[in-house]
């Protein structure tokens, strides 16, 4: 008996001896193309000023329509931006909180726009020191008419509607355009108070204190309701595992490839006949 169990331990050596670099050469193309778990939770960035919602909306969609991820946390980094593009975003928060949970977290800035884009997620954590709010609307502009003048330069307009040059920066508002943008700015903002007040369950009547266009540290923001916790980045992830309800987490970053992505299929036989000759395999 004992033989045998020696004998058999003998071939194996032997074989392994016999086989090794065709062994470590299979080993090698394993690792590289096994098949990798699928990712069950995503991070989204959402950094700089918001002027297109396109590629995170790409991100958001994608998040949602995958079946293997079980919840977004959603980094926010940004000052804001124009309007239409962060209500964009925050209806497609609002749409992916719907089917899977979502956790934003304020890494640096969340303001304006951007504040906007997160107030539907289930929930917001913020760093301590990272600015919140700024929950207001601005329209900006400056008249050069008296440079125009300096230099010589005289307009000429021709138009059809009466407040089609309001906004214009070649000459001073009329007061007939101030009022008509400052009605434009008040339903913007009466708009965006409301959404917020909706999402985070605020006081539409205390709006002087929650949105006057301040900007407050996490700790008041908590204080007044715009989020719910002051914590750190690896909680927010902890938020989103315990939301999703998995016991093995596998991140994905919303831009992830896989291994072969980045090779073209010469790339990838070129690694494989180097693979080859190191280890003296013919094929």
């Amino acid at each position: 008996m004992v033989k045998k169990i020696f004998n058999g331990f003998v071939c194996v050596l032997k074989f392994i001896k016999s086989y090794f670099k065709s062994l470590i050469f299979l080993l090698i193309l394993f690792l590289i193309f096994m098949p990798k778990p699928e990712p069950n939770l995503v991070e989204i960035p959402l950094n700089g000023a918001i002027f297109s919602d396109k590629e995170i909306l790409e991100k958001i969609y994608s998040a949602r329509d995958n079946k293997n991820i079980k919840a977004v946390l959603l980094n926010i980094n940004s000052p804001g931006g124009a309007l239409s593009p962060s209500f964009e975003i925050s209806m497609a928060v609002k749409s992916l909180a719907k089917i899977k949970p979502v956790v934003v977290y304020a890494s640096g800035t969340m303001a304006s726009g951007s504040y906007l884009s997160g107030i539907w997620a289930n929930k917001i954590y913020a760093n301590p020191g990272s600015f919140i709010g700024s929950i207001g609307v601005i329209i900006e502009g400056v008249s050069i008419e008296d440079l125009i003048k300096k230099i010589g330069i005289s307009p000429q307009v021709i138009k059809a509607g009466e407040y089609k040059e309001a906004g214009t920066f070649l000459r001073p508002w009329s007061e007939a355009e101030k009022e008509e943008l400052q009605n434009l700015v008040n339903k913007s903002y009466a708009l965006f108070t409301n959404e917020v007040a909706k999402a985070r369950r605020l006081d539409l009547n205390k709006t002087n204190e929650w949105a006057n266009a301040r900007v407050f540290l996490a700790n008041d923001a908590k204080k007044l309701g715009l989020i719910d916790k002051v914590s750190n980045y690896e909680d927010a992830k902890n938020e989103t595992k315990k939301l999703a309800k998995v016991t093995n987490e596998i991140w994905k970053q919303s831009d992830d490839k896989s291994f072969f992505s980045n090779f073209s299929k010469s790339s990838a036989k070129i690694l494989i006949n180097t693979l080859l000759s190191q280890f003296n395999v013919t094929k």
